[in-house]
C-alpha cells in the first residue's frame, strides 16, 4: 500500500510541477505580448509626431531582454 501511495505522489508532484511551468510559459507570452504592443503604440505614435524615437528604443529594448529571457515563441503563437 505505500508503494502505491508513494507512486501516486509522485504522479501528483509532476502534475503540479508540470502545471507551473505551463502558468510561467503563459504568463511570459503574455507579457512579450504586451511588450509587442507598446512598441507598435510607441513607434506609431513616433511615425504620428506625437511621440519620441526615446521611447521607442525604450519599448524595443524592453522587448529585446524580454526575447533574451524568455525566448520569441510568442511572436508565433
Amino acid at each position: 500500500m505505500a508503494g502505491f501511495l508513494d507512486r501516486a505522489k509522485e504522479q501528483a508532484q509532476r502534475g503540479l510541477t508540470q502545471g507551473k511551468q505551463k502558468i510561467d510559459e503563459v504568463q511570459a507570452q503574455r507579457a512579450g505580448g504586451d511588450l509587442l504592443k507598446k512598441l507598435g503604440a510607441a513607434y506609431y505614435a513616433e511615425r504620428r509626431g506625437s511621440g519620441s524615437p526615446e521611447a521607442t528604443r525604450q519599448a524595443l529594448h524592453a522587448l529585446e531582454n524580454h526575447i533574451a529571457t524568455h525566448g520569441d515563441a510568442f511572436l508565433r503563437a
